[in-house]
This record gives C-alpha cells, sequence and structure tokens, in this order.
C-alpha cells in the first residue's frame, strides 16, 4: 500500500543511522521526509515548512525530546506527534502522552508496526469526525462546548487546549452524552482499531483528559468508569 504522497514526515533525531533508515524505508512507501538531529533545529524547521508529523526521538542532546514534544503542541497543535524512545517504563509512557504525543513506540522498533502507528496518526490528525449532525452545532454539555468546525474546546468561557487524540476522545463521549461507550468503541474511535490492544494507553488518555476538564481529576464528575465495560460521560454539577 503506497502512502498519500503528500504526507509530510519529520524526523527529528541525533542518530544519523537511524535517520538514515527511516529515510529510505519511508520514502520508499510514499511519505515525503525531512530530517533533524535536535529539538532546536525541529522547532526552526517547523516553522518555515508544514508537516503532518513528527517522528521525534526522547533521548537526543540539548533540548530533550520531552520538551521538545511539549513546545511542538503548544505552536502546532494538529501535528501528529509519535516518539521514539529507548525506555518502556511507565512515567516516560505517561510523560510522553501527557507532553501531547500521540503515540510512542520503543526502540529498536519494528518497522511495519511504526508505519501503522503512524498512518493511523496521520488518519485521527487529517480527518474531523463526521456524525449525522451539523458540524456547525457545538454539543454542549454542563459547562464544556466542543466544536468540531474548528475544532476547539471551552470550558466555562475559556478555551481548552487538547491534543488530536484527546479531541477526539471527548468528541467519543460527548457524542454519546449519558450513555455506556465501550473501551473497544473508544479504541475504535481514537487509534481506528478493532478490540483494546493496549489498555494503559488508553487509561494514560483519559487521565491527561481529565486533567484539563475536571475539577478533581482523581474525582472525576465528567468522565465516569464503568469498570470493566467503558466510560460515561454527563453533565457536571
Amino acid at each position: 500500500m503506497v502512502a498519500n504522497p503528500a504526507a509530510r514526515i519529520l524526523v527529528v533525531d541525533d542518530e544519523p543511522s537511524v535517520r538514515r533508515v527511516l529515510r529510505a524505508s519511508l520514502t520508499a512507501m510514499g511519505f515525503v521526509i525531512g530530517e533533524e538531529s535536535d529539538g532546536e533545529r525541529a522547532l526552526e524547521r517547523l516553522r518555515a515548512e508544514p508537516f503532518d508529523a513528527v517522528l521525534l526521538d526522547v533521548n537526543m542532546p540539548g533540548m530533550g525530546g520531552f520538551a521538545t514534544c511539549r513546545l511542538l503542541r503548544q505552536h502546532h497543535p494538529h501535528l501528529g506527534i509519535l516518539m521514539l524512545t529507548v525506555r518502556n517504563g511507565r512515567d516516560d509512557r505517561v510523560e510522553a502522552l501527557e507532553g501531547g504525543a500521540d503515540d510512542y513506540i520503543v526502540k529498536p522498533f519494528d518497522l511495519p508496526e511504526l508505519v501503522s502507528r503512524l498512518r493511523a496518526v496521520l488518519r485521527r490528525v487529517r480527518t474531523i469526525p463526521k456524525e449525522n449532525q451539523d458540524n456547525s452545532v457545538p454539543i454542549r454539555l454542563g459547562e464544556l462546548e466542543l466544536k468540531l468546525k474548528d475544532r476547539s474546546v471551552v470550558k466555562s468561557g475559556h478555551t481548552v487546549h487538547l491534543t488530536p487524540n484527546e479531541f477526539t476522545l471527548l468528541h467519543c463521549l460527548m457524542s454519546h452524552a449519558g450513555e455506556l461507550v465501550s473501551y473497544a468503541d473508544v479504541f475504535r474511535a481514537v487509534w481506528q482499531q478493532e478490540g483494546v490492544a493496549d489498555q494503559r494507553r488508553l487509561r494514560s488518555l483519559v487521565h491527561q483528559l481529565r486533567k484539563k476538564i475536571e475539577i478533581r481529576p482523581e474525582e472525576p464528575t465528567y468522565i465516569v468508569t464503568e469498570p470493566g465495560f467503558g466510560y460515561r460521560v454527563h453533565s457536571s454539577s
């Protein structure tokens, strides 16, 4: 399967051998590839050129991957970010996701898996969810207002800055307010995957979304977990 040739990917890694392999492999699949060796150069490159997604190494000299990720998400809210890391600890995964990464993959990575995850990120950032409703009409729930037209979320009059995954998750739940949304349905909406491939990744995403919309994330009132089944969202009072 040949990727959309318009898909522009910036590879950010201080190891020339990794950049070389990714450039050769992804170019052969139809992607347009740019390369940078550190976070500072990546930020400058993205100010000058448009890219659809970034493959971002965690361990780099100077500005590390986590700090780079936070700045990229701040300045490019719709950019796809997939982090590459040699560390597989829970804290690192949580830091990557809370910093704004859409996904992460551990080195040494399996190339077909990396490409599959990259394509999933691209589908999310390039596709506005379509429902059987007028996209110009906001979805309101308590103090939350979600607008599909410009992919924005407002709480109590203040804009809430969400990553593409967080927005898709919130849209999925708010579109079915009061209903039980299964883990599998959430995975299908956010990651375009059947089943529940990685429940830790799902919990991390829900956790970071709660931190942005709940008054007390440890005692959620908007997004309530139905243990063993999924999530239910309702108006916070």
